[in-house]
């Protein structure tokens, strides 16, 4: 069990727009099961025993806000899109710092297929090993798109590569990085800053945390925890139905945890 002091707390990121998805609302709020599929992230934060959800808006975020209006849940603003970790950078007020124990999750808003027995396996893991990075990975027939979970010959955590920047042998890689986060509190924003701007995109991304961790002598976990359905992406309407269906179904057969 968390001590109070090590309750975890939660960050969602939900600041994007939908471009792909034929409209200009943000993509956490279309629906997943009758409901913005930003709820059922929420839900799986809370039941897997977080006390503080920090979710990060942006783009038309009225409505993200109105989506969440029944769930006590802190607001931080991202003005710009300059990436994942420009993302958690704006929500790092609503944090101490300074306070090493606490277990912080990174999740996405649009990632509604997400199981509270997830986190909480890596939760237990993160613990355990006295982590300050936990990363849930999942290993699926097509990586294609994803970031590549590169391990040395023990099999220990060397860094996320994405797609663009992978050599013909990190592409042949199949176990991927579904964006499932767990930091040591003070780990987390003592490494934000250090994020360098990507000279390609200009953005800043979180997937460089666990490496900036790693190369400062932090431990940095890494756990094959995501069931490949999981994985799936909302990018598109044609994949929203998908996602839905397969919500939907769950929700009528609930998986023993």
């Amino acid at each position: 069990m968390h001590t109070q002091q090590s309750k975890p707390a939660a960050i969602i990121l939900a600041a994007g727009r939908g471009t792909r998805m034929r409209s200009d609302l943000p993509k956490v709020v279309f629906p997943i099961g009758g409901r913005p599929m930003v709820c059922a992230v929420v839900d799986a934060c809370l039941e897997a025993g977080c006390t503080k959800i920090v979710v990060v808006v942006g783009h038309k975020q009225e409505l993200v806000r109105e989506a969440l209006r029944d769930y006590a849940v802190e607001y931080a603003v991202q003005d710009q899109q300059l990436g994942t970790g420009h993302a958690v950078a704006c929500a790092a007020p609503l944090f101490e710092p300074a306070r090493a124990g606490r277990p912080v999750l990174v999740l996405c808003g649009d990632g509604p297929l997400i199981r509270a027995a997830t986190i909480s396996q890596v939760l237990e893991r993160h613990h355990g090993a006295g982590a300050a990075a936990t990363l849930a990975t999942s290993v699926i027939d097509d990586p294609t798109g994803y970031g590549r979970i590169w391990r040395d010959a023990q099999g220990r955590f060397l860094a996320i590569v994405e797609q663009k920047n992978c050599t013909p042998e990190q592409l042949r890689i199949r176990e991927v990085n579904p964006s499932y986060y767990c930091f040591d509190e003070a780990a987390l924003f003592g490494a934000i800053p250090r994020v360098q701007r990507n000279a390609v995109s200009g953005e800043y991304y979180l997937t460089d945390v666990p490496e900036l961790l790693l190369r400062s002598g932090s431990t940095v976990e890494v756990i094959e925890a995501v069931p490949p359905e999981d994985v799936l992406s909302i990018n598109t309407p044609e994949d929203l139905a998908r996602v839905d269906a397969m919500y939907r179904a769950r929700a009528e057969r609930p998986v023993k945890s």
